[in-house]
């Protein structure tokens, strides 16, 4: 399990609009967290720095 208690979170640039915003973390390990911002305490995705290169790099994340 990856502690996220200090993660610093910030506003993906590519949500869409202010009412449903993706929240991104840099780890300290080289991994992302990605969050729902309107449940900050609620569940997390973790993916390796390679996995979020390749999740930017294939298309589907438009901004």
């Amino acid at each position: 399990m990856i502690d996220l208690s200090t993660a610093r979170w910030f506003k993906s640039t590519k949500s869409p609009n202010a009412d449903t915003c993706v929240e991104i973390a840099h780890l300290s390990t080289g991994a992302v967290g990605v969050r729902d911002s309107k449940d900050p305490t609620g569940p997390a995705l973790v993916f390796s720095g390679e996995q979020w290169d390749r999740f930017l790099d294939s298309g589907i994340w438009r901004g």
